[in-house]
């Protein structure tokens, strides 16, 4: 009895090593083929899943409520890129902090995706492959020549009718350079404000492989200044000039002055992350105690160098001031009868992000984010050329949703008579020009401050002038004061989703790129019609 239970019990004994050994085995295995990739946003994450599929572990560097623009990474945040194989990112326009990032890792075998090349590596054509089937591609608009300034708009049009909208425009300086592709020129239509110096251009247009389908003649676009005669971009100078009226104040030397002890704190209420040249920043001071005083001015400076100044014409607690491009400190103060400062607010800065004259949200187009796809597709098979038949897969697979969302856009669309749509925030160009449509930003309005009646005047003409039934705010946050301005207009208020912040309306919702997308499909009907 007891040697057959010696047996029995050498017996599992040699199972569980056996078993041991093809779990260790398969252990070793899966950390061979798996790979570890950081992707920065929330929709260059939902791309990289895709590609990557359940071949590697995905983390998500930017998450919830914080907002990729502004994002400083933390030490931790620092440790898992140095561990990791891949991190992939949009672009500096939009993650403007990945320069230093990558300046602090450490990792000699991190493969870095840069997104946004996708849009230039996978539409760098070969110029001495002949495309096949192409029609013929005019470029209609070219003038005989420009000044620096102007503005250069070209149309081109193919000679026969096809489905494929998928058009990139590349420039080069003379006939001994390589083309290049111009970022934010992904329509049938070229834009540019005129350089300094003569440029050739040239369409081209591709299929749903990506593969060149038509591509225009190069097109010259000759530079004269006539020796520098004229003028352009004349704009005013809209300098602020420094208030003169209130010396009696003293308001230079406010900072200096103490609060009459008890008075309350002063926050300001309604500041955005960013704004745009040309934006109006509405702010409100609101003070934590009740006081009978309303004597408020604001100052401004644009950095801690200089001297505070009062702003002209803000002696309330609502502040309203239109951007000149430059960014700025402002604060607010409140003075009691004889005229000495009661209560004032800490500084807060008004960011001026212009990205460059470069619209960062490349991935609200379906058919641009094709391409991102296909530059995370690559890295990936780079830092796993093992995973190469997975990854490429998943891309095919992904990417023909993508351009069935970008059908559905399309035939929304198609026959709408009405193409203009009003947003709070300017995120949407790259999908405007793709569906051509035409989006109208009230640059600077906060779902948090209720503006001005002047203010108030300028949206309802606004609204107006474009026949708008919808104001679009981001993010699901249709707050009270969303709702003032839109009863006060005679509008709606509807969501768009820009993917920027993992908010809590997505987790909520459980929305996915796709389901995002098809949501903004959906508000956009509302005016686009």
């Amino acid at each position: 009895m007891y040697r057959k239970w010696a047996q029995a019990l050498l017996l599992c004994l040699i199972a569980a090593v056996v078993l041991f050994g093809c779990q260790s085995q398969d252990s070793s295995d899966n950390e061979e083929t798996e790979i570890s990739i950081v992707a920065s946003f929330l929709p260059i994450y939902e791309f990289t899943k895709q590609v990557a599929g359940d071949r590697a572990d995905v983390q998500l560097m930017v998450s919830e409520g914080q907002d990729a623009h502004h994002f400083e990474p933390s030490a931790q945040d620092v440790a898992s890129v140095n561990e990791a194989d891949v991190f992939v990112y949009s672009s500096e326009e939009m993650e403007f902090w990945v320069e230093s990032l990558l300046n602090t890792v450490e990792n000699d075998k991190l493969v870095v995706a840069r997104a946004a090349d996708g849009l230039e590596e996978a539409h760098q054509h070969d110029h001495e492959a002949e495309p096949s089937d192409t029609g013929n591609v005019q470029v209609e608009g070219a003038a005989d020549h420009y000044h620096t300034g102007d503005e250069i708009v070209l149309t081109a049009a193919l000679s026969e009718d096809i489905d494929y909208n998928h058009w990139h425009w590349y420039q080069r300086t003379n006939a001994d350079e390589e083309w290049e592709a111009i970022s934010g020129q992904s329509t049938e239509t070229f834009t540019l404000e005129a350089p300094e110096e003569s440029f050739e251009v040239q369409a081209v247009i591709y299929d749903n492989d990506h593969n060149v389908y038509g591509e225009s003649e190069p097109i010259a676009i000759h530079i004269d200044n006539h020796d520098g005669d004229h003028e352009h971009g004349g704009e005013a100078d809209h300098e602020h000039e420094e208030h003169e009226g209130h010396e009696d104040h003293d308001h230079g030397d406010h900072a200096e002055s103490e609060s009459a002890e008890g008075a309350g704190t002063v926050e300001i209420v309604g500041l955005a992350d960013h704004y745009h040249t040309g934006d109006v920043v509405t702010l409100i001071a609101e003070l934590s105690e009740a006081a009978d005083y309303d004597h408020w001015h604001w100052f401004m400076r644009e950095d801690a160098d200089q001297d505070w100044e009062a702003v002209p014409e803000q002696m309330t607690d609502h502040f309203e001031y239109q951007t000149t491009g430059e960014s700025f400190e402002v604060k607010a103060v409140l003075y009691d009868n004889d005229h000495n400062v009661y209560a004032e607010s800490e500084p807060v800065s008004v960011l001026i992000d212009d990205h460059e004259e470069q619209d960062p949200h490349i991935w609200l187009d379906p058919v641009l984010a094709q391409d991102q796809v296909l530059a995370i597709r690559d890295a990936l098979i780079e830092a796993d050329p093992d995973g190469k038949d997975i990854y490429e897969a998943n891309a095919e697979a992904f990417n023909e949703e993508l351009q069935t969302l970008d059908e559905e856009y399309q035939a929304a669309f198609e026959d709408a008579e009405n193409r203009v749509f009003v947003v709070q925030h300017q995120a949407f160009g790259y999908l405007a020009d793709r569906y051509n449509l035409e989006q109208v930003a009230i640059g600077g309005l906060s779902t948090e401050v209720e503006p001005s009646p002047s203010r108030m005047a300028e949206i309802g003409e606004l609204v107006q002038e474009y026949d708008v039934p919808v104001i679009y705010y981001q993010q699901g946050a249709s707050s009270a004061i969303a709702q003032t301005v839109a009863t006060e207009t005679g509008t709606e208020t509807a969501v768009l989703y820009d993917l920027e912040v993992q908010s809590e309306e997505i987790m909520e919702e459980d929305l996915g790129y796709l389901e995002a997308m098809r949501s903004n499909l959906e508000a956009l009907r509302l005016s686009i019609q």
